[in-house]
């Protein structure tokens, strides 16, 4: 399986330069190279190749002898990545999307990274050697485990500058776990398993929300082309990257912890795009980020031979987890109440339950008597015999 590892490298300010000349070199070169293929088009209905660019790498540097200074292999990469761009098009128009999204131009502002496929570079002496600009330091605060099979050499909107080696290695398996959860993703809280353990939504951007609109407002007064605007930008962007990383972190954590514990692991498969259509949640549904987390999840659980599932959600809130009957709520309305069964759940609870029975159920697995599972772990066994008790 292939694993990213991402690491900090601290160029000189002459490694800065030449590595954003060498950006400002593949932005054009992806430019002329779409603007082969639109003119190809327009003019004669000929479609150019990635094959037939590739080949005309050898005339544009006896033309232009600075793009001699950029690695062949990262040139080649760029009309690789402008191909793959009209591969998606061709996909999204052929599986009839209103907004296929033709490949556009790029601007050197947003082009921030470049990819040596195969060669070019080596860490020696715990230094990153990359060819054509020369030995960077990087903070490899790991070591890489697997074959490196490509470098992708990337810059965040706040210039700080990262390393991506994508690496060929073998899964690492944990332990075999019989325990499974479903997750209901909400907003109130961020999910809740199916023993009824919540997990609590931090809010990272309704945190910082006040520091932003003041950056934000500041940046917005600031004259274009001011040296007092390019300042305003990058204390916005490092806000933006603040949370952003405490996001991830956090989908990194939580992610972990169900891998760790769970065999089975079944979410909801929801339409993200869809619900931010919502403006009364929208901002809340972005700040929760739930994709992330089942991103994380996913290639963890393949690393440690876990499995994860994705249902359907239609009805999960709705149906009663203890006899199936549907009982009808509005989003208000937070405790679920069966009249058929007397079940009083939460009614994040209930769903979870009901995603649990749905995925086990596509897994072809027994979900036992009344739509409840026969794998239950030892916390909602507890919970269950307080409740008893109580």
């Amino acid at each position: 399986m292939l694993k990213v590892y991402k690491y900090r490298i601290h160029p000189s300010r002459a490694q800065v330069t030449t590595i954003e000349a060498t950006l400002a070199l593949c932005c054009e070169l992806y430019n002329a190279a779409l603007q082969e293929r639109r003119d190809a088009w327009r003019i004669a209905r000929k479609s150019v190749s990635c094959v037939e660019q590739t080949n005309q790498l050898p005339g544009i540097k006896l033309i232009r002898p600075e793009f001699s200074t950029v690695h062949s292999q990262v040139l080649q990469d760029v009309l690789r990545r402008l191909d793959k761009a009209f591969d998606a098009f061709f996909r999204r128009v052929k599986a009839g999307e209103k907004r296929a999204g033709f490949p556009r131009f790029r601007s050197r502002a947003r082009y921030d990274s470049f990819t040596y496929p195969q060669a070019g570079f080596a860490i020696e002496s715990g230094k990153l050697r990359l060819s054509k600009i020369g030995n960077l330091k990087i903070k490899q605060h790991r070591p890489i485990l697997g074959k490196i099979k490509m470098l992708t050499i990337m810059r965040t909107p706040t210039d700080k500058w990262f390393a991506c080696f994508s690496v060929e290695c073998e899964p690492e398996p944990l332990p075999p776990s019989t325990e499974a959860t479903g997750v209901d993703c909400g907003l109130k809280e961020f999910a809740v398993l199916s023993n009824g353990e919540p997990i609590h939504n931090p809010r990272f951007f309704r945190a910082q929300e006040k520091r932003l609109v003041k950056a934000q407002k500041r940046l917005s007064v600031a004259a274009k082309g001011n040296p007092e605007r390019r300042k305003q930008r990058k204390i916005v962007a490092h806000l933006h990257e603040h949370i952003a990383n405490q996001r991830r972190n956090f989908a990194h954590q939580e992610s972990r912890k169900l891998v760790n514990r769970y065999g089975i692991i079944i979410f909801e498969s929801l339409n993200i795009s869809g619900m931010l259509k919502n403006h009364g949640f929208a901002k809340s549904i972005a700040d929760a980020a739930w994709n992330q987390l089942v991103q994380m999840t996913t290639y963890k659980a393949a690393s440690a031979g876990r499995c994860v599932v994705q249902v359907n959600p239609r009805n999960t809130s709705q149906i009663c987890s203890g006899c199936g009957e549907m009982v009808e709520k509005g989003l208000s309305v937070r405790v679920h109440r069966c009249a058929g069964c007397g079940l009083v759940l939460d009614r994040d609870h209930n769903a979870a339950r009901n995603i649990l029975r749905l995925g086990l159920q596509s897994l072809g697995m027994p979900t036992g008597t009344g739509h409840r599972s026969h794998v239950i772990s030892d916390a909602e066994q507890s919970l269950s015999s307080k409740r008893r008790g109580a």
